[in-house]
């Protein structure tokens, strides 16, 4: 999955929405709601009377550590008169750090939770009337994903959390933007005469043509056609192995989230990572081949995602997989001068995309089972699944950023440049850029494609009517005469080009790698991910192929087969069966 921007899809991989409805159960974590807490001591319910606290949030999707900053903590502060200190994730050893410590903190994003659940360390909703109390939003906008997570980790009785995203629908459930790419320079493409691209490999021919167009970034320095970062990756390169999702093919099956095989999005079919047609050598002959010709920023092996981001902004990448990452380029300055991205499709590419699932997905928000404020938890996270709550965290304070105009949500004058990031927020709403002071927790509850109930638009102001009709930059203008479509989403559904993966429900528990397994996993991971590196810098043909063979030859002895097997085979009997049928 995908951090920094996970929500948008994430993530990385962008998996089937799954929910596993199983009887499993387990776990203690029944702590009994606070007798000292305000809300059973008789002080005032309303939760902006009650005292200042702060919840620790620990996310494994954070990018942020420390207390929640900018308009989005004045939002809550005033609401519920409570602060966030954000635990940034740090991976399985952190988690198994913290998870070790017994405590981790009063809500987990992302946590796995049926480690903690076994550990005795998330508390049970249903303990004390706790959901029926203070969730009764929760209940009412996402019942079936609160249903599904108790048969899955409760034996259907206790629910020890609810699974993000939850939406219902047909059709790809992104917004306005598909999360994954291909985009391209706008500007330099058309200059180019926007010559057709047929396939993968015909980007490179076109993006050293644009390279040589645009030599210099903003600020003077190189530009390159890639630039790749490697804090992201797990077992694999993460940048070689979205090149999948081109074919509608991700990693795992979002089930087990397996992880050395791909997945087809519509169909029952998989192969595995190191398979010599496969999607994921293609992505790294990609790479190999871009590096050949001068694309490849040499800075990619050492770099992280925000150094990345940083060149994207100021023009030193000229494409992007995702759509997310080159958006930090569409400023009004530069759309305006008509510089941008803009998505330009393979004509071969069939997208991976993943549909609705009132179930929830598995980046699962839960309650610790230590938290001294139980009740206050719950009055947050239930609000996070109002209308009001999902409606400010994607678009921001109502009268600052958006508003209500003839009947229908509309951004302010202020707010479409506060969400560009043209201009900052105002000091009493903690300044800084809208994105900084966005939610750093980085989960969503409701997908924001869904309509909300009370505007009649979808929660995401990007789809928003008023959005797409206001005076549309040069960039957005010559994209949709050129395309024919209004929105990336609405030219990929109108073309094809997007293949679905549908939600999935189990009545079987998730598979637990045995101990051999999840050893050889861990190894042969840390081989098949230090060569990947090697094989796209390789400095020759012949060295490339050296490379490659020693990654298949050391991966295989450590048991990369088994593990392939074992992982096929959970998948056979599981989404794979679903989709036969």
């Amino acid at each position: 999955m995908f951090k920094g921007k996970r929500w948008m899809t994430t993530a990385v991989s962008m998996s089937i929405v799954l929910v596993l409805l199983s009887a499993c159960s387990g776990g203690s974590g029944n702590t009994a709601v606070n007798s000292d807490s305000p809300a059973q001591s008789g002080a005032s319910t309303d939760p902006s009377k009650q005292p200042e606290i702060t919840l620790n949030v620990y996310s494994n999707l954070a990018n942020y550590s420390g207390i929640q900053p900018g308009w989005f903590a004045k939002v809550i502060k005033d609401k519920f008169n409570i602060k966030l200190n954000i635990i940034g994730g740090g991976g399985q050893q952190k988690e198994a750090t913290m998870l070790a410590s017994g405590d981790l903190g009063d809500i987990q994003v992302a946590v796995n939770i049926k480690d903690a659940i076994k550990a005795g360390l998330l508390l049970d909703w249903n303990k004390d009337g706790l959901l029926d109390k203070y969730g009764q939003d929760i209940k009412k906008y996402a019942g079936q994903a609160l249903e599904a997570n108790s048969k899955q980790f409760g034996g259907g009785t206790a629910i020890y959390g609810i699974g993000q995203n939850v939406g219902s629908g047909s059709g790809p459930s992104d917004g306005a933007n598909t999360n994954i790419g291909p985009m391209l320079r706008w500007d330099l493409y058309q200059k180019l005469g926007s010559p057709e691209i047929k396939t993968l490999d015909d980007y490179l021919t076109v993006l050293k043509q644009m390279q040589q167009l645009s030599p210099k970034s903003d600020s003077g320095k190189p530009t390159y056609g890639f630039s790749l970062w490697s804090d992201w990756d797990s077992v694999n390169s993460l940048n070689a192995k979205v090149m999948a999702s081109f074919y509608g093919y991700a990693e795992g099956d979002g089930f087990n989230t397996a992880d050395l095989i791909l997945t087809k999005a519509n169909e029952a079919k998989w192969q595995g990572l190191l398979d010599d047609n496969g999607y994921y050598m293609k992505g790294l002959k990609f790479f190999f081949d871009a590096n050949k010709m001068g694309l490849l920023d040499p800075d990619s092996l050492t770099q992280k995602y925000a150094d990345v981001s940083n060149k994207y902004k100021d023009g030193q990448i000229l494409f992007s997989q995702f759509s997310w990452a080159s958006s930090s380029y569409n400023t009004p300055e530069h759309t305006s001068a008509g510089k941008g991205f803009a998505f330009v499709p393979f004509a071969d590419e069939q997208m991976y995309t993943s549909g609705y699932s009132p179930y929830g997905g598995t980046w699962h928000w839960t309650i610790g089972a230590k938290t001294k404020y139980p009740e206050r938890v719950m009055q947050f996270l239930n609000w996070l699944y109002t209308p009001e709550g999902i409606q400010v965290s994607a678009a921001g304070p109502k009268g600052l950023t958006w508003d209500i105009k003839d009947g229908k949500p509309t951004l302010t004058e202020f707010g479409y440049k506060a969400l560009t990031g043209s201009v900052n927020m105002p000091d009493e709403y903690g300044g800084g850029v809208f994105s900084d002071g966005g939610n750093q927790a980085n989960n969503r509850t409701i997908n924001t494609s869904m309509t909300n109930p009370e505007t009649g638009e979808p929660y995401d102001y990007t789809m928003w009517t008023s959005y797409l009709n206001h005076n549309p930059d040069p960039v957005t203008k010559s994209w949709r005469d050129a395309m024919g479509a209004l929105t990336m989403k609405d030219y990929v559904v109108k073309k094809n080009k997007a293949i679905v993966a549908p939600a999935y429900l189990s009545t079987q528990a998730p598979a637990t790698e045995p101990a051999n397994i999840k050893q050889k996993h861990s190894e042969v991971g840390k081989v098949i991910k230090e060569y990947s590196w090697k094989i796209m810098f390789a400095k020759d043909d012949n060295e490339f192929n050296s490379l490659k063979q020693q990654m298949i030859t050391k991966a295989k002895g450590l048991g990369y087969d088994e593990v392939v097997k074992w992982q096929a085979e959970q998948y056979e009997k599981t989404v794979g069966a679903a989709l036969k049928k």
